[in-house]
């Protein structure tokens, strides 16, 4: 039957104009009558899906809903922003249900969990980490298309997570992503700070930090669970009772309470239907609580009012130079962990078993010393609580937590003034004393007649000032310690924990850190990332052992020349970055030699910046020099309060600008230090390197993670022989690495005497004159004197971090690294292998390593 036929439309008469104001707008009196409001259906019924419509509709969907309903936005009006936000929102949906289906399955099994105590997280954008691992990027590419923005444009509208301060935190983040990709039940506890690490600016070359208030417009991850508040105490007095057995018992009686509230942010495993969670502490006043807060320093002081009505989890990591400061610091780590033991307990009480049974469902990782208070916190909960006997509580105590070591060096383990103790948790340094007794007599009974042994191993320094040292309480209070690097963990079994491997030489292993394949490869390098899996196939991702299959294509000269197109196409991206940021345009074809990580004294930024001048004096000398062009970029923060890695920055902004406005130079050499340093920024500055500089004192870096992630995308390494990149050389190769300068054996020798860092600037006159130019101000020409702390650390300072020492020997290897660089298929096929041998350092294996040889757990089997 003929569709039936409708009569046409007149077409309308048309109108002369209306008059309008000089302004071009209708005047008030000529205005029509305002417009109807048409009611839609078409709003109505993008809210709702059927089960069996596409993902990208559903994505599509859920986009609309979130920024109409739960942002009240016009969806029709693209924002970047709300656009950014409806999207969250619409992928946490995802997250959520993934959660639940993971906490029921816990609850089915009656599983044993993992508790990771970490202060610091430091996770990275969520947005583009959560849709890669729920494997929804097409459908997400899919669903946008229409609304004129891209993914990428959302992505960069998410605030960056405050939550860490570097490698320590990050690594928690690596862990909790393996945790969640291998199905380890389990969870990671910190902190939400308002306030993370700063936002670092570089002004005449000077690091400005600003507030970094990451949480301003809240956060769309983010799980308020009001109904798990706890209180948390501070001050007041111990008070002793007999009970009706006729026990001496005591009563902390506070005089100071707060509030602690969760706040959960799922964490996904990859493509596997598993979702765990970080659970973050929120400090929320209680009516009882006053506490004053104060610090030091322009940084701190500019936060204090907020910090006083935000209370402690306001800021990360306050100054402590000052008591203020040590006492914020203390307060956060009890609040979070007295948070956290108390989140334990509720969980464990369901299961109605005895407390000598906690440690068949209870492991508690404590990442470094900061959360070691939670040990006489759960004495105090089963002694004091409970009223369960000492040893028994000791002995179930030390079965359930295990401990993680980050440094090497005595000067970073954590030690805590003994009269702030006693002042801010009585009861807990009343508990600490009697661990000590008890355990002095343990190694009196050992070691006998060894009374210099006992002042060692006291868990009380002793002097004018009595300290509380949480490294000794750690490893008293644990089953296990692990080192993270196989150098680090022989270090601290021969110096600052050799007497308590004498003790307990059974508690000591090491666990190598590893870094998520997720993230860092598969997240930020997405055309390498392509190229390994038409390579070698899909599954890499989990299990990274399978990049192995790439070495053998480091012979092809096709696959060489497909590496080195997507290597130079990131090489243009960050270039246009720190242009961006810096004004400088690198040259793509130049060495892009990068060292990023927080700016300490003994990662030797200095080291890297002398063969910086050293560069610039051999161009000034020989302009028609033939120099493999090279592009040297820094980036990490220094601590507010540590002047000499501040004035180091400041050096480095003053190097480059000579570097950068030498007409000698002629663009052969670049330099720039990018502010800001995050994940984020690493994510763009990782794929591009060429040259990753690992050159710490050999010795004092436990690990490292860069190290690995550079590697992992194709970086060759120059470096010391320390931390994990001796682990490193092994798996790629010595041929493969640019191995310099001295060993640990080394250092200590020189530091026992004899050293003379003047003569070794004689011996080299590149070297003598580059500090030559830094003493006489040749690098702050209206402050001749501006440097002259850096160089006597240098010259009078004993050379403590052998910068001096190792001078000639990276600077030897600096130039052979320039000359693989001039062959672009030899550095193509160094390159790949570097890759290829990447396999032992992901996260996921160090996670097993702790399941399997620390925890206890078993991967959960998911119905997905």
């Amino acid at each position: 039957m003929a569709d039936k036929k409708t009569a046409p439309k007149k077409p309308a008469a048309k109108t002369a104009p209306k008059a309008t104001s000089r302004a071009g707008e209708k005047k008030k009196s000529e205005a029509g009558p305002a417009p109807r409001i048409q009611p839609t259906k078409r709003l109505v019924d993008s809210l709702c899906y059927t089960a069996a419509a596409p993902e990208s509709e559903k994505i599509a969907a859920d986009l609309r809903r979130h920024v109409t309903v739960t942002l009240g936005n016009d969806f029709d009006r693209p924002s970047a922003y709300t656009y950014s936000q409806g999207l969250s929102y619409a992928v946490r949906d995802r997250l959520i249900d993934q959660w639940i289906k993971t906490q029921r399955s816990m609850y089915e099994n009656g599983t044993k969990r993992v508790y990771y105590l970490s202060l610091e997280f430091l996770p990275g954008r969520f947005l583009a980490n959560s849709i890669l691992n729920l494997g929804i990027e097409e459908d997400v590419e899919a669903a946008l298309k229409g609304t004129r923005l891209t993914l990428a444009d959302l992505e960069e509208q998410e605030a960056e997570p405050g939550l860490g301060n570097g490698g320590l935190g990050r690594l928690a983040s690596c862990y909790l992503d393996s945790m969640a990709t291998l199905g380890i039940p389990g969870y990671g506890y910190g902190i939400s700070y308002a306030y993370g690490i700063f936002r670092q600016d570089i002004e005449d070359g000077r690091q400005v930090e600003k507030a970094d208030n990451w949480l301003h417009y809240g956060t769309p991850w983010g799980f308020q669970r009001t109904k798990h508040l706890y209180s948390v105490h501070f001050g007041g007095y111990v008070r002793p009772y007999t009970d009706h057995e006729g026990n001496t018992r005591f009563h902390w009686v506070a005089e100071q309470r707060l509030k602690a509230m969760a706040l959960d942010i799922m964490v996904p495993g990859y493509k596997n239907g598993y979702a765990t969670n970080m659970r973050l502490w929120v400090a929320k006043a209680d009516k009882a609580f006053d506490l004053q807060f104060f610090n030091s320093g322009d940084y701190i002081g500019a936060l204090e009012n907020k910090i006083m009505s935000e209370k402690i989890s306001m800021v990360l990591y306050p100054d402590d130079t000052e008591m203020a400061g040590k006492e914020l610091r203390l307060k956060q780590q009890y609040f979070f962990v007295s948070a956290t033991m108390q989140d334990i307990v509720r969980r464990f009480r369901k299961k109605g078993v005895p407390w000598t049974d906690l440690p068949k469902y209870v492991a508690v990782q404590l990442n470094e010393t900061h959360p070691a208070i939670a040990i006489p916190e759960l004495m105090r909960m089963l002694v004091d609580g409970e009223h369960m006997d000492w040893d028994d509580a000791w002995a179930t105590c030390v079965r359930t937590f295990a401990y993680t070591n980050h440094t090497v060096l005595p000067e970073a383990l954590e030690k805590w003034p003994a009269e702030l103790m006693e002042r801010l948790l009585p009861r807990h340094m009343q508990i600490i004393y009697e661990i000590n007794r008890r355990f002095l007599q343990e190694v009196a009974m050992r070691f006998t007649g060894d009374t210099e042994r006992l002042r060692r191993m006291s868990l009380i320094e002793e002097g004018e000032d009595k300290q509380v040292r949480m490294a000794f309480l750690a490893i008293i209070g644990s089953h296990t310690v692990n080192g993270v690097a196989a150098l680090h963990s022989e270090l601290i079994t021969k110096t600052i924990f050799r007497d308590f491997f004498e003790m307990y030489p059974e508690r000591f292993t090491n666990i190598t850190n590893g870094v998520t394949p997720r993230r860092f490869l598969a997240q930020c390098n997405k055309p390498l990332a392509r190229l390994i899996t038409e390579a070698v196939g899909d599954g890499w991702q989990t299990h990274l052992d399978r990049i192995k299959g790439l070495a053998p294509l480091a012979e092809d000269a096709a696959f060489r020349e497909s590496w080195l197109d997507i290597r130079k196409a990131n090489k243009q991206a960050l270039g246009s970055l720190v242009s961006d940021l810096c004004g400088v345009r690198p040259d793509p074809e130049s060495l892009f030699d990068v060292q990023v990580k927080r700016i300490h004294e003994y990662k030797r930024q200095l080291l890297n910046c002398l063969h910086l001048i050293t560069l610039l004096n051999r161009l000034r000398d020989n302009p028609g020099l033939e120099m493999t062009p090279r592009t040297v970029l820094f980036a990490g923060k220094a601590a507010p309060g540590y002047a000499m890695a501040k004035l180091i920055i400041r050096l480095i902004s003053s190097v480059a600008y000579a570097v950068n406005t030498d007409p000698a130079v002629g663009g052969r050499l670049r330099a720039a230090f990018l502010p800001n340093y995050s994940v984020s920024q690493a994510e763009h500055i990782i794929p591009a390197c060429d040259l990753s500089e690992q050159i710490s004192t050999a010795g004092m870096e436990a690990s490292g993670t860069g190290n690995m992630k550079f590697a992992l995308n194709g970086a060759l390494t120059i470096g010391t022989y320390d931390g994990a990149n001796i682990e490193i050389l092994e798996e790629v190769g010595a041929e493969n690495f640019f191995l310099f300068g001295l060993r640990v054996e080394d250092v200590l020798e020189k530091r026992r005497g004899g050293y003379d860092p003047r003569a070794v600037c004689t011996e080299h006159p590149e070297l003598a004159r580059a500090i030559g130019m830094i003493a006489t101000g040749y690098f702050s020409p209206g402050e001749p004197d501006l440097y002259a702390p850096i160089v006597r650390s240098l010259l009078d300072g004993g050379d403590f971090f052998m910068v001096m020492a190792d001078y000639a020997d990276y600077v030897r290897t600096q130039d052979e690294a320039a000359r693989v660089f001039a062959d672009p298929h030899e550095w193509a096929k160094r390159s790949i292998l570097n890759t290829a041998g990447m396999g032992k350092f992901s996260s996921d294996r160090s996670i097993m390593e702790y399941a399997t040889r620390i925890w206890g757990v078993t991967p959960l089997a998911l119905d997905t």
